[in-house]
């Protein structure tokens, strides 16, 4: 029985009298975008230190035990398959912590995904969570409609407990393992999201290995944790030029006074490293087994074809966040009030999605390049990474240069010659 009184197998029709024509409408272009939507907010019940949501709390005002209304959540799904023009429809669900909403809330979703679902189209679902309230009725749950779940980890304990804790400060990593522990019982596919921070990332190999050993991870995606010490307040893009320091100073590197970045986020030379350490891991054993995001990619790129990865590929924009109150926003990132996109309530998503406004922010990322990067060699393999962390500059003191740019050098210098290599295989 869905949570919602008397809706079973009905479709749902609370907008079809006297409300819809207040509804927006959706347009009549339609394309492929993804959505991560947040249906709890920034609620949590754990606090990692290094978490670049939970400060929404603040400066969006919103309130632990926000949710997105049965109402909205109806929107949002209406409008997101109505503005999708490809086979499958894959929705993302995130937090904060997912799981808190309860599963009587995940099964209106499946109920009004089926009631708005297209002849012939499949509808998937995707779900972030840190694992910790998965149990047996979940993964049941989880099982039957095909979730394909994301766990976020670390790595093996002491890396993994140093910043992931709850909220009075105990470790998680026994809870988070308990529930992978559920999932493979019932046999629920999950990958892994592993933030690469400060201290983990000089201990590649025992988190790569952790992951695909004991985790059992295929799947694997590896996070940068960039944070400017400003970040809860200061909207990307919105920094002082004059501020950003130089490619390669102590300000562009943690753990100084006069750095721009908190004390966790992963120093670039350490990126490069990570990366280099897990690829050869990876090239020795486990091409074809294992699959790696930033990897995959990187060889896929090398042939020339388009990259798999936003942060990665010459233009963004397709991956949009939508708040629990309705509110889009141009990326999961980008969720501050200067990235408003609008409201679903006023404005259909598909409207939103190819706005004049979310294409201008998609072809920045290229167009806002500093020189330094266009006269890279790696430029079509990188293309600058993600603007969100774009706040130092070259060493001719243009601004807008990638806080990770050295560590992402050393990776492409060390991986390149065996990327082409396998590229040549791949063709």
């Amino acid at each position: 029985m869905s949570a919602i009184s008397g809706v079973t197998e009905q479709p749902i029709t609370m907008f079809a009298k006297g409300v819809s024509s207040r509804e927006p409408k959706a347009p009549a272009q339609k394309g492929r975008f993804h959505a991560m939507a947040k249906p709890v907010g920034s609620t949590c019940n754990i606090d990692c230190a290094y978490c670049y949501y939970l400060h929404k709390e603040h400066l969006l005002h919103q309130h632990r035990g926000d949710r997105m209304e049965l109402s909205m959540l109806e929107r949002y799904i209406r409008q997101y398959i109505e503005a999708q023009n490809g086979e499958e429809i894959i929705f993302s669900w995130q937090g904060g912590e997912p799981t808190m909403l309860g599963l009587d809330f995940f099964r209106d979703i499946v109920v009004m995904q089926q009631a708005y679902a297209p002849e012939g189209r499949r509808v998937l679902n995707d779900l972030q969570t840190n694992g910790t309230l998965l149990n047996d009725e979940w993964c049941q749950f989880l099982k039957q409609h095909d979730f394909l779940v994301g766990i976020s980890i670390d790595g093996p304990q002491a890396l993994h407990d140093a910043f992931r804790r709850d909220r009075k400060g105990q470790p998680t990593f026994e809870k988070v393992m308990r529930g992978v522990d559920f999932l493979k019982k019932h046999e629920v596919k999950f990958n892994t999201l592993t933030v690469v921070n400060r201290v983990n990332a000089k201990r590649p190999l025992d988190v790569y290995r952790f992951l695909r050993n004991e985790m059992g991870s295929t799947y694997m995606q590896f996070i940068p944790c960039v944070e400017p010490k400003n970040f809860q307040n200061v909207a990307p893009q919105h920094w002082s030029a004059d501020a950003m320091p130089l490619l390669g100073s102590s300000a562009a590197r943690p753990g100084s006074e006069e750095s721009v970045v908190t004390s966790w986020s992963v120093d670039p030379d350490d990126w490069g490293y990570f990366l280099s350490r897990t690829f050869d891991e990876w090239i020795k054993k486990d091409v074809g087994r294992v699959l790696v995001n930033l990897f995959e990619t990187a060889v896929v790129q090398t042939m020339g074809k388009p990259a798999q990865t936003c942060v990665t590929a010459e233009f963004c924009g397709k991956a949009l966040a939508v708040e629990h109150t309705g509110e889009v926003y141009s990326c999961d990132h980008y969720v501050y009030p200067e990235w408003s996109l609008g409201n679903i309530a006023d404005t259909h998503l598909g409207t939103l999605a190819f706005s004049a406004q979310q294409q201008r922010f998609g072809y920045a990322k290229r167009d806002a390049l500093p020189n330094y990067c266009k006269q890279c060699k790696h430029i079509k393999l990188c293309w600058g990474e993600c603007p969100k962390n774009r706040f130092i500059r070259s060493p001719e003191g243009e601004p807008g240069l990638n806080y990770l740019c050295a560590g992402i050098r050393r990776f492409h210098d060390h991986a390149g010659p065996v990327l082409r290599q396998l590229a040549g295989r791949t063709r």
